[in-house]
């Protein structure tokens, strides 16, 4: 058996996740070929999927440009899109061929469009996972519209896209898949989960209990923030793993060790706080038509409070992360056994 999964290269959600369901997908068939299409830098890979994934590089999708962790590019984002879909014919034969060279079995995508057609022109079925739709995404933006026939096509090009898909797996707090309604199934949260006991990991990483212990989650970009300077002036202990990643531990374990995480609000950074129990203080991310579905869902099932942006940015977070202490636990408890539920659904429609 050959699975081969596209994955968007926007951001590390969409990787962290698939990441996940690979796991799930080798350790149940150690025989299967895990062949991966993404621009997701190779290292993540190795670090964290099964040694027998094959990480195969190409443009699967151009997501959405940030200017930085918290501002998106609305222009860039539209005509990067457009530059792509112009010729999505010509990538989709290309990925067609890919696929019946490789004799793929099944066809996964979290969740470019690309995956789909391509799978649907070399006759493989294909399974779409992930908690929007590109399309959803673009539709809010008038930038789309600003293009002309161009940027109105490619939401056009997108929606007919996953509508080929033979099956689509939702996430929670979600949107779009209005293409692939027929067709849909929603599923629980799929989240890594640290393994190690919190105690142990401060231990390593030398925080004292007399502060509460803030992970600062930007992904990676820089928003020149002074981090060292806020914490000393909030007592707190901050920490922003992008910078200060200590060997020998994972993105959850800091999550599963930490007080409170502040970040925006995206569906890997949530899930993982989620599936670890850990506080969110979240701020605003621009106009990304996801965070209101965020702002919206998750206080049920996460402990949650909102700091506005000008105090993220001038440094004043203890009296918010005081207050997100002192929140009651959300009211419902969220299963995180989604990448289980999407092996069952994937080997029960290729076996």
């Amino acid at each position: 058996m050959t699975i081969v999964f596209y994955i968007s290269g926007h951001g590390f959600g969409h990787a962290s996740r698939s990441i996940e369901l690979l796991k799930e997908l080798a350790a149940r068939r150690p025989d299967a070929r895990l062949v991966v299409r993404t621009t997701v830098p190779l290292w993540l890979f190795r670090a964290t999927a099964p040694a027998q994934v094959e990480v195969s590089p190409i443009e699967t999708d151009t997501g959405v440009v940030q200017i930085d962790s918290l501002n998106v590019d609305e222009h860039e984002t539209a005509s990067r899109a457009a530059r792509f879909y112009a010729t999505f014919d010509r990538r989709a034969d290309e990925e067609a061929a890919f696929l019946a060279a490789e004799r793929a079995s099944v066809v996964l995508g979290d969740i470019p469009p690309l995956a789909f057609t391509a799978a649907a022109r070399a006759g493989v079925p294909s399974v779409a996972i992930g908690n929007f739709t590109w399309d959803w995404i673009y539709r809010g933006y008038d930038a789309f519209s600003a293009l002309a026939k161009d940027g109105a096509g490619v939401i056009d090009v997108v929606h007919n896209a996953y509508a080929a898909a033979t099956r689509a797996l939702r996430l929670p707090l979600h949107g779009g898949f209005d293409a692939m309604a027929a067709v849909t199934s929603d599923i629980p949260f799929i989240a890594r989960r640290s393994t190690r006991d919190a105690a142990e990991t401060r231990e390593r990483l030398r925080i004292a209990g007399d502060r509460p212990f803030v992970l600062a989650c930007f992904s990676g970009a820089d928003l020149g923030l002074p981090y060292q300077q806020i914490a000393d002036a909030e007592h707190l202990t901050v920490l922003a793993p992008e910078r200060e990643a200590p060997a020998g531990l994972t993105y959850p374990d800091l999550v599963a060790a930490a007080d409170v995480v502040v970040s925006k609000p995206g569906y890997g950074i949530v899930s993982e706080c989620i599936a670890n129990g850990t506080p969110l203080l979240y701020t605003s991310r621009g106009r990304f038509v996801e965070y209101d579905v965020f702002v919206a869902g998750m206080p049920r099932v996460l402990r949650c409070r909102y700091l506005d942006q000008s105090d993220l940015l001038a440094g004043r977070w203890a009296g918010a992360v005081g207050a997100l202490l002192a929140q009651p636990p959300p009211p419902e408890t969220a299963p995180v056994d989604g990448a289980q539920v999407a092996a069952d659904e994937i080997f029960g429609l290729v076996t």
